[in-house]
């Protein structure tokens, strides 16, 4: 099995010392104006506050990032593609193409996401993936269909899609041998609740979306053991005074994390601002959804069995008859570099609110927050360096640059 070439799996190894000084460092404690983080053997081994002179680095040979943010490395629960490549692919080498162009972006952790195809596709694309997540490059699977409903399927091929039923999903969870981290189905749909609760007890994710679901029947999924509510607001019924939905079910429940796309084309700023509100940096995770345009420019993409046209850097399923650039929105071209960026200098959210729905709540979702997810001694040296404008400029995974200001 192939690695990206330029960045091992394991530094331990290693036994040089990084010093990165005079940012202002994110940590769950606050922000630092001007600390230090030392980084020895892939790991962060200190974080110290600023010196007396907060001018200069503290030590010799450290890494000046004066006027700069030193955040987290991103973890992004929800991705389908990028660079031109898709994990629906199956293959080692687009898998890893994927990986790459979002690591280039900030996201040190990812969770592949798959889209609807027949359960033995699945499957065998399961099987596939589930190395790379046992070497190190994925942080799990995602399998977001077949298992939702056909009039919000979004970009995934209707012809497609089934009912949740226990048996299939179990297939599913067992190709990816140990590595299926989520599972996004519409609990309305026959079987839904019954495989929700086998997720619970399998230890997966069970997340509600593509759905056409009740608020009532969104309840009792919650209650059944969902926790996860796939890229709220979209392909869902909206919200409704007198039918309320999905969406004020799962905002309401404390039980639930929200994902949420922020690229200016899935959600608007007021409804951001409100799922925020709601919910809280704990319980909102910042995802991309992308596809394989993602880290690319316009042009024409497969999406699973589906083709996607990408016109102005919106990502739109592509129909016969249908005029170009009005078609289903068919995921993201997003990196999460654009959606930190974005949330703050367009949005207004607080730069640690926005680090933490980014980094800290999708990797204790996923049960990894003992070791990525934030900036503290004796977790990864998983970090990301933005410039006084949140451009990224620098990243840092496992205590290796891999992209060096």
């Amino acid at each position: 099995m192939t690695r990206i070439a330029d960045q091992p799996a394991d530094n331990t190894s290693d036994t040089r010392a990084l010093v990165l000084a005079g940012a202002r460092v994110v940590t769950p404690d606050g922000v630092w104006d001007g600390a230090s983080v030392t980084v020895e053997r892939g790991r962060i081994a200190e974080v110290r506050p600023a010196p007396g002179d907060p001018g200069a680095p503290e030590e010799h040979g450290a890494v000046d990032l004066s006027g700069h943010w030193l955040v987290p490395g991103f973890v992004d629960l929800h991705v389908h593609g990028g660079g031109g490549a898709s994990f629906s692919a199956g293959t080692a080498e687009e898998a890893l193409r994927v990986v790459a162009t979002h690591r280039a972006h900030g996201s040190t952790t990812l969770v592949a996401s798959t889209v609807t195809g027949a359960l033995d596709d699945l499957a065998a694309q399961a099987g596939a993936l589930s190395e790379l997540v046992e070497q190190g490059d994925l942080a799990g699977l995602h399998f977001e269909g077949p298992f939702i409903a056909e009039n919000r399927c979004g970009a995934h091929d209707p012809t497609l899609l089934r009912d949740p039923d226990p048996a299939d999903v179990r297939k599913l969870v067992e190709a990816a041998r140990g590595t299926a981290r989520m599972v996004t189905l519409a609990p309305e749909r026959p079987g839904g609740l019954d495989s929700v609760r086998l997720l619970r007890d399998l230890g997966v994710i069970a997340a509600v979306g593509h759905t056409d679901a009740s608020y009532e029947v969104t309840r009792r999924a919650v209650d059944a053991g969902a926790t996860v509510a796939t890229h709220l607001f979209n392909a869902m019924p909206q919200l409704a005074h007198r039918a309320p939905g999905p969406i004020a079910a799962l905002l309401e429940d404390e039980r639930v994390t929200v994902e949420l796309i922020n690229d200016g084309t899935h959600l608007h700023p007021s409804v951001l601002a409100l799922a925020f509100r709601s919910a809280g940096a704990d319980r909102v995770a910042l995802i991309t959804d992308a596809m394989g345009a993602a880290g690319m420019g316009d042009g024409s993409y497969p999406l699973g069995p589906l083709r996607v046209e990408v016109l102005d850097g919106v990502a739109r399923i592509t129909d016969a008859g249908t005029p170009p650039g009005t078609g289903a929105i068919a995921g993201s071209t997003l990196t999460l570099d654009r959606a930190f960026q974005r949330s703050v200098t367009v949005d207004g959210l607080p730069v640690a609110e926005v680090s933490r729905s980014l980094s800290g709540t999708p990797a204790r979702l996923l049960g990894v927050a003992d070791r990525v997810g934030s900036i503290k001694a004796g977790k990864d040296a998983d970090l990301v360096v933005l410039d006084a404008d949140f451009e990224l400029v620098g990243v840092v995974r496992k205590g290796e640059w891999v992209v060096r200001p």
